[in-house]
């Protein structure tokens, strides 16, 4: 049987930013149902500790990276039978805040020697230094927090397991300053710019794209718009140089938690076959958030962090069209403050048609959803978006923009594509509220031909975007890695 090791800094339900969590919540699970045996590696932060199931220690690992004490512990994901390692450093990983910031937003000073000790650990399981009875055939490390991973294993000949990079956003490196070095016990060629360097600083990015055996993303569209100089973040060269090994493998849903026959925090359950029930939940969500109740009017949901990268200065801009057009509109997310600003000042000076909740919330976004006619996700990039997904199987039309996880997932509701029932939603290419304001026309009008809106519904709920697919896409690479068993 397989073994493979993810490697992450959060996991759902546990601890949670954004869609990382959610794959390495759901990733390891589907590969398991597919017979392989997998265990995470994650940081022991106060929540994951908190949380977790038969805690117990492994092995002492001593003083490292700057922590007086640190060690090895096991445990099991509560609710599930997946193996889980933590790596116990109280001075670098037991403090409030998020995995990377502060309860003000700073970032954690030490980030440098906290996510190099996650990476230093991972490598040292992979080498069957850590755990006798368990080692694994492929290390699979996530985002920059992981990425340093594959640079302890090529430090660290011979290291039998294979490595799988996964980069989930590229916008965020894990740039570090130079003079940091000194912290993370690796030899003198790492600081070149053919190893870590990366504009004066390093980058723990890089480890990852420029050790790891393989390169994954979480769409195929994201992979190759990465190799762009418009998409690379300064790394596109890097990424073009490593060719083939750079692969673009779809993110999933876990339809046992977004499923709208059987969520139960809705106001009412539905399906493809039942779609009249979903107006009970738009009746819910106009009530809940002091919208008036006009089942007449076509509602717009926004389910996001709020940052430049999601696009949404594109939906401010393009307000008065929406309310001109009789239409509503339910924001739920936070982060950037001026974003937050705006959005709370639209609502304040348009009561009734626009509401505002900025906080993370995951059992109001699935309420924001199941409630909504359609859902903006107009992102300048977007690796893969699980939005979407979600608003796919909750017959809630995405209206997006086509880029990276967008087109590879949303099928605009032009005519020929109506003709034929392959339209899910509504797409623009351009960056701009006119093209936004087109796609809304768009929405608008189909809108009030009920029919074709609900073809396009059940078209919608009708995709399959489960995790056992990308399971079997990941398989499928890890063996590609492994060589052939005898006969």
């Amino acid at each position: 049987m397989m073994k493979v090791l993810h490697v992450a800094a959060e996991i759902f339900p546990l601890v949670k930013t954004g869609g990382l969590a959610d794959v390495v919540g759901a990733l390891p699970q589907a590969l398991i149902a597919q017979d392989t045996d997998v265990r995470l590696l994650l940081p022991g932060l106060p929540a994951i500790l908190d949380s977790l199931a038969d805690l117990r220690g492994l092995c002492d690992i001593g003083p490292v990276f700057g922590a007086a004490r640190v060690q090895l512990l096991q445990a099991r994901m509560p609710g599930s039978q997946v193996p889980v390692y933590v790596v116990d450093a109280p001075y670098l990983f037991r403090r409030g805040g998020n995995p990377y910031q502060d309860s003000s937003g700073r970032e954690w000073p030490d980030n440098t020697q906290r996510f190099a000790l996650l990476g230093w650990v991972a490598a040292h399981l992979a080498a069957g230094e850590l755990d006798p009875l368990w080692q694994p055939d492929i290390l699979h490390a996530h985002d920059w927090h992981a990425a340093m991973a594959c640079a302890y294993v090529a430090n660290h000949p011979p290291t039998p397991a294979r490595t799988v990079y996964t980069v989930h956003n590229l916008a965020y490196q894990g740039l570090f300053p130079r003079e940091d070095f000194h912290f993370i016990g690796l030899l003198a060629r790492f600081t070149a710019t053919s190893a870590l360097e990366f504009h004066g600083q390093l980058s723990f990015m890089k480890a990852g794209l420029k050790f790891a055996d393989r390169v994954t993303t979480v769409s195929g569209s994201y992979a190759r718009e990465i190799a762009t100089a418009e998409f690379g973040c300064g790394l596109d060269g890097l990424i073009r140089s490593r060719g083939a090994a750079v692969r673009g493998i779809l993110n999933g849903v876990d339809y046992d938690i977004w499923n709208p026959e059987t969520d139960p925090g809705l106001a009412a359950n539905y399906g493809a076959d039942s779609l009249e029930r979903k107006r009970l939940c738009k009746q819910a969500l106009q009530q809940a958030f002091g919208l008036e109740a006009r089942p007449d009017a076509l509602l717009f949901g926004v389910v996001s962090r709020l940052t430049a990268q999601k696009g949404l200065d594109l939906v401010l801009g393009g307000i008065t069209h929406l309310l001109e057009l009789g239409c509503q509109l339910v924001v739920q997310g936070n982060g950037d403050p001026a974003l937050e600003a705006a959005f709370t000042y639209a609502a304040s000076i348009h009561p009734g048609q626009i509401a505002v909740r900025t906080a993370y919330d995951e059992a109001l976004a699935h309420r924001v959803i199941a409630g909504s006619d359609a859902l903006f996700v107009p992102s300048r990039f977007e690796p893969c978006g699980l939005t979407q997904l979600y608003a796919l199987r909750y017959g809630c039309l995405p209206v997006v923009r086509c880029v990276g996880g967008l087109a590879d997932t949303v099928v605009d509701a032009s005519e020929a594509n109506l003709q034929a029932d392959r339209a899910t939603g509504f797409s623009f290419r351009d960056a701009s509220t006119t093209a936004l304001s087109i796609a809304v026309d768009h929405a608008v009008a189909l809108y009030a031909q009920p029919e074709r809106w609900q073809q396009v519904q059940r078209r919608a709920m009708a995709q399959e975007f489960s995790w056992n697919v990308a399971a079997q896409a990941y398989l499928a690479l890890y063996r590609e890695l492994l060589p052939p068993r005898p006969a």
